[in-house]
């Protein structure tokens, strides 16, 4: 049995201004606003967490901001704004020549319509909206958020765009 998909970690560089993205323009719904979480804990009661987030993020870590969104699906999105050391965004966030995860799509069969808003509320447009397999009426479109994390979208589930699939 296929394990579910959890939750997607993103780094941005302003977790306000993302949160509101991704509530207003990707449709996300907000379980949890921004939260300061700190490597070093300033109380006693804060000294477990402050442990648990040097173990997954180093010694070096001073403190971060995270927020917690959801899809429709019940997905999560983890938003992440480091403040020590300070989030810095990538020259070129499209290096898919290297391992690891480098985008995250989402399902809207208004496809056009999605594209276009990202692209006037500060994300980007990087590929018109194309048809996968020609007379599939099955799309994609690969667009960036304003952090210049990479965004496809596809105008079918995950499943129905590759069950039974004749290229």
């Amino acid at each position: 049995m296929p394990k579910a998909v959890n939750h997607v970690a993103v780094t941005v560089t302003d977790i306000q201004k993302a949160m509101k993205w991704y509530r207003d323009v990707m449709g996300m719904t907000v379980l949890a606003e921004p939260m300061e979480i700190s490597g070093i804990p300033l109380k006693e009661e804060d000294k477990h967490i402050s442990n648990l987030v040097r173990t997954v993020f180093g010694q070096n870590l001073g403190k971060f901001l995270i927020c917690h969104l959801v899809s429709s699906n019940g997905v999560g999105i983890e938003l992440f704004e480091f403040i020590e050391p300070k989030t810095e965004r990538r020259k070129e966030n499209f290096d898919y020549w290297k391992t690891g995860f480098f985008h995250i799509s989402v399902t809207e069969p208004e496809i056009e319509k999605m594209a276009e808003k990202i692209d006037s509320s500060g994300g980007k447009r990087r590929t018109k909206v194309l048809e996968l397999f020609p007379r599939s009426g099955k799309k994609i479109c690969f667009c960036e958020d304003p952090f210049g994390n990479i965004i496809e979208i596809y105008s079918h589930s995950y499943k129905q765009f590759w069950s039974n699939v004749q290229p």
